[in-house]
């Protein structure tokens, strides 16, 4: 391999200084010449500090490593040793901050780095010589396990050393609930403050993880107490875990536990994501007196986003459970086990058993995922979990939400956004959202291709800078994040830029509205700007008996490229565009429809089509019919009677469609194996089987169904 690094380093040209140099480094380290990729790093540090000083840091494990290679060579120190001094040697001259930034990226998965060696020398063997890029993915794979291997065993130790020497640490907390409970919490706080701090606090169920310490010890490197609570039941707490059912009581607890510490200056910020964005939303039912801000990202909503959405039980979720409740922390190795899971959702699909009885064809009993199904309805099991109503009036906090277009979890977060300014319209809530998925929305940096989609550079936000910056802006008087120019500010799509609007519905400034049609257009029919003059139907049969087949293929992935299945249901394809149009916000409408049952799963997608013929997933929506109306009520469906569905609750999208694109809309019934399959019988949905389906669904739409497109012109 070092033979190999030295013939691509003798080949390798990028006229880009920076990538260059990044690619560079990590040849000369697998070639052996410690000195140059010494150099060479050290180079690009510089040229970051300037143009992207976000992935500074992430250098500092391999600088310090090739410093000690070198030292190796040419000064015949065991490598153990000159690591360890290199280390303590550059961190004695890292800030708090620069330090907390640092850390993180000495940690990484030895385990996966030797996977993808592996993964990549399968793909050549057997050859006699390999291309110049095959070569560069492959001594960069072989560099990388070869670094973990080498300082991984090393860092804990002299990280924990570091620690020590900044900060005040508590990891073994335990706090009284009033109900009598425990909660467990850790605490850091900079050595160097000895004023009373504010404190930025995360309240997780995901106990063991050690990301939550580093995001702790990052606050603290910013001059704030970091805290991390965990839910009742996990890390050192004696009692039982409970999902979503005490978060928000057991963070209030928390919250005003910290304010009454000698350490604390009585306010409370909180902030993280997913799970971590619900016990945000959870404490300020309550709203305790210290908490004076809340940055939800990605925030999961239980009821309304997770476990189901619109009404329909996902089984993304099913796994999850065992995933946080099995013990005191998380058990990743069953929750690791993707042969099981997918197994499972398919062998159901093939069953023909009800939703119910997923977990007796696994074998292992699914609590909570038994407790859920009893609430089908968003009731008040789930009301109570969250603000609800006029109880968002009281909300008088700032709020900061962060999402994606491709967020799992941007149904939920937006709930939030819209129930707060409905309900108060007047609250200081901004929300920030661009082509992110549910992993890299809150991330520093992300992979320049998310699903086949190539991001724009704008979008590459440092979001934990952004929130920091949020937090200083609460806490500190600082200046607003410049971003946040209104309160929507989103990332539009192909246009490489960020724009601002003073609420979801001044994204656009103009509704495009189309109408489903039985006019042929090739292989699909005319989604046309023009009502019938007299509305048609288009028939469908759904045989739910069948289980080689499946409906509804509407999720976004990939993003570009995707070839969805349309041997069923219906697409709709519009005329081009004769201008470039920018797609901005919630596409909504009115599905009009004659069934023979009493209720039915829908599923849309809404597509660009690119001149070139390739599509854009641009938005999607799956609901229940029966809970259009409310979600909290369900109406049924009078069988042979024309109804009327409407759908509003989709995903937000802003992107500029190119001169010459069309619209592509697909309607269907959902019927697969990521979803309730509901029969139509107006039973629960959970008690249904295959027993239910001797009679197809038979569906009539109707051609003046509507669809409103929000676009700006």
């Amino acid at each position: 391999m070092p033979e190999l690094a030295r013939q691509a380093i003798a080949l390798y040209q990028e006229p880009e200084r920076a990538q260059r140099l990044n690619v560079l480094f990590r040849l000369q380290l697998a070639a052996g010449q410690y000195q140059e990729a010494a150099s060479s790093i050290e180079d690009l540090i510089q040229l970051r500090r300037t143009t992207d000083p976000a992935n500074v840091q992430r250098l500092l494990p391999f600088q310090i490593e090739a410093r000690a290679r070198s030292k190796t060579v040419h000064e015949t120190i065991p490598f153990n040793e000159a690591y360890q001094q290199d280390f303590r040697e550059l961190f004695s001259h890292l800030t708090d901050r620069d330090a907390g930034e640092a850390v993180p990226w000495f940690s990484g998965d030895r385990t996966r780095a030797q996977d993808d060696l592996r993964a990549v020398l399968q793909k050549q063997k057997g050859k006699s010589e390999i291309a110049l890029s095959d070569g560069l993915d492959l001594i960069k794979s072989y560099q990388l396990a070869e670094s973990l291997a080498a300082w991984a065993p090393l860092t804990a130790s002299l990280i924990n050393e570091d620690d020590l020497r900044r900060y005040v640490i508590d990891k073994d907390l335990l706090i009284k609930t009033a109900d009598g409970a425990q909660i467990s919490a850790l605490v850091v706080r900079p050595r160097s403050v000895k004023t009373p701090l504010p404190a930025l606090l995360v309240f997780t169920i995901y106990a063991g993880d050690e990301s939550y310490f580093a995001g702790a010890r990052r606050a603290a490197g910013r001059g704030y107490a970091g805290v991390v609570g965990y839910s009742r039941g996990k890390d050192r707490s004696p009692d039982v875990p409970a999902p979503f059912e005490h978060d928000g009581d057991d963070a209030c607890a928390l919250i005003d536990w910290i304010s009454k510490q000698p350490w604390g200056d009585g306010r409370v910020g909180m902030y993280s994501g997913s799970y971590n964005g619900f016990t945000q939303w959870a404490a300020t039912r309550k709203l305790p007196p210290a908490l004076k801000t809340i940055v939800p990202s990605r925030a999961s909503n239980p009821g309304n986003g997770l476990p189901m959405e619109n009404n329909v039980f996902l089984f993304v979720n099913y796994a999850w459970t065992f995933y946080t409740t099995n013990n005191k922390y998380l058990d990743n190795e069953v929750y690791a086990d993707r042969n099981r899971w997918g197994a499972l959702n398919q062998k159901w699909y093939e069953s023909g058993v009800s939703y119910r009885k997923i977990d007796t064809l696994d074998g292992t009993p699914n609590k909570w995922f038994q407790v859920w199904l009893q609430h089908p309805s968003y009731d008040q099991y789930w009301q109570r979990m969250v603000p609800y109503k006029d109880e968002f009036a009281n909300i008088k906090i700032p709020v900061l939400t962060i999402t994606g277009y491709y967020d799992d979890a941007q149904q939920s977060a937006l709930w939030y956004l819209r129930e707060h300014y409905k309900y108060k319209p007047d609250a200081e809530h901004y929300l920030v959202i661009g082509p992110y998925d549910h992993f890299s929305a809150d991330r520093s940096r992300r992979d320049p291709v998310l699903r086949a989609y190539t991001l724009d550079p704008a979008s590459q936000i440092d979001m934990p800078e952004l929130i920091f910056q949020w937090m200083d802006y609460i806490f500190r008087g600082s200046k607003k994040p410049e971003l946040l120019q209104d309160r929507i500010n989103y990332e539009v799509m192909g246009a490489n830029e960020w724009k601002h609007a003073p609420s979801l519905e001044k994204m656009s400034n103009e509704m495009l509205t189309f109408y489903l049609t039985d006019v042929k257009s090739g292989d699909k029919y005319q989604l046309s700007r023009t009502r019938p003059a007299t509305p048609g139907f288009l028939e469908q049969t759904v045989d739910f008996k069948d289980r080689k087949t499946t409906n509804n293929d509407s999720y976004p992935f990939p993003i570009v490229g995707k070839q969805p299945n349309l041997s069923n249901g219906f697409a709709f394809i519009s005329e081009p565009f004769d201008e470039p149009v920018e797609i901005s916000g919630l596409f909504s409408g009115e599905i009009k429809a004659i069934i023979n049952k009493k209720d039915m799963d829908l599923g849309l997608a809404l597509y660009e089509v690119m001149p070139n013929g390739e599509l854009f997933h641009l938005s999607y929506f799956t609901g229940r019919a029966s809970y259009a109306k409310d979600m909290s009520l369900r109406q049924l469906l009078t069988p042979g009677k024309l109804e009327s569905i409407t759908f509003d609750r989709t995903r937000l999208v802003s992107r500029r469609l190119n001169k010459g694109s069309r619209l592509l809309l697909t309607l269907n019934v959902n019927k697969n194996a990521f979803a309730q399959i509901n029969y139509g019988t107006g039973k629960d949905v959970s008690d249904e089987d295959i027993n239910d389906a001797r009679v197809p669904l038979q569906i009539k739409w109707r051609t003046d169904s509507v669809v409103r497109i929000p676009i700006w012109r």
